[in-house]
């Protein structure tokens, strides 16, 4: 039986449109990189792990672009008074969400004890969330995967999910394979294990009152929409980062009134002033900078001769990002459309 879970009042965010958090990717210049193109999709963090939030550079990793808002800061851990603590620094940092990670496969993660290894423990992650709702009012919501390991059948996911709505949380992003634990890599988690779409949206249709989000192989505009006809909305990851101005044609099919209106050409012009404004602290090196820029043309003219590019002049400095705007500006005049050097 499915017992309802508890109504925690928010201000709500417009999940329909979602970037899936991805280690050595979602950084905060990428995620600055991405808002120059989306206006409304939901960015999330890498994850953070309680230790390093609690004993580590929390500056560092809490620091953000205002313009990144919507934004969600993903969390993990296992502890629920230690992320209590950590759910009141993400809070007071400005963030819009708290996500618990309850998908990672990897080794790191099972031995901190988070990740994909609580989906054998829901009544655990039900204390996290109602430790961390008790004490913060952003949402607290889940990132969790279809099972793990031979904990894998439909009542098991569907108890999971209802253990921890009752525990407080209404909104699941769910990725659409379950996790092997052992003999798996966590690059093969995100590929091996069969996708099982229909599985996330019998849960929306058995849990109502929550919000489910999809993830996990959408690449196409046309997948977006046929998820998007059957749940709250579509989370995108790898394919989005290969191929980031994809979100300039999903905008305009989900916000055709709101959508931001850009070329190439402007976008690069905007991220070059932030490149600029960044490498003169000092602090940032230009390689993190324009490390995200290798998919912008993707599909276009000149898309190798932009990756060449971006990797023959990321390490030199200023003299390299000279460079790097000469070529972006070479490829992004009527010229570069008359010749295909992809």
């Amino acid at each position: 039986m499915v017992v309802e879970p508890q109504v925690i009042q928010h201000t709500k965010l417009n999940r329909t449109l979602c970037l899936a958090p991805m280690l050595d990717r979602t950084d905060r210049h990428f995620r600055y990189f991405l808002r120059l193109i989306s206006k409304h999709t939901v960015l999330f963090t890498e994850m953070v792990t309680t230790n390093a939030l609690l004993r580590g550079d929390r500056e560092f990793l809490l620091e953000f672009h205002p313009s990144e808002h919507p934004l969600v800061f993903q969390l993990g851990g296992s502890d629920p008074n230690v992320l209590s603590k950590c759910a009141i620094i993400v809070e007071q940092a400005g963030y819009d969400e708290i996500n618990l990670n309850i998908g990672c496969p990897s080794d790191r993660v099972q031995k901190g004890r988070f990740g994909a290894c609580l989906m054998k423990e829901p009544e655990l992650v039900g204390d996290c969330v109602a430790a961390m709702q008790s004490h913060v009012r952003i949402p607290v919501t889940i990132k969790a995967r279809l099972g793990v390991d031979e904990v894998d059948r439909y009542d098991d996911v569907a108890g999971f999910i209802n253990t921890v709505s009752v525990a407080g949380c209404g909104v699941f992003y769910m990725h659409a394979r379950k996790a092997w634990l052992k003999g798996l890599s966590p690059k093969q988690n995100r590929n091996v294990p069969p996708l099982n779409y229909a599985m996330v949206k019998q849960l929306l249709a058995d849990f109502p009152g929550n919000e489910f989000i999809i993830n996990g192989g959408i690449k196409s505009i046309d997948e977006i929409q046929c998820h998007l006809s059957q749940v709250h909305g579509v989370m995108l990851g790898r394919h989005l980062y290969e191929n980031p101005f994809m979100l300039q044609e999903a905008e305009h099919l989900l916000f055709p009134d709101t959508a931001l209106q850009k070329t190439r050409s402007d976008v690069l012009n905007q991220y070059f002033q932030y490149v600029d404004q960044q490498l003169g602290t000092g602090d940032v090196t230009l390689h993190s900078l324009v490390r995200h820029l290798f998919g912008l043309f993707h599909g276009q003219p000149g898309a190798r001769l932009w990756r060449r590019g971006l990797s023959d002049n990321s390490s030199a400095g200023q003299r390299g990002f000279d460079k790097i705007r000469l070529l972006a500006q070479t490829l992004t005049s009527d010229r570069a459309l008359e010749q295909d050097a992809s």
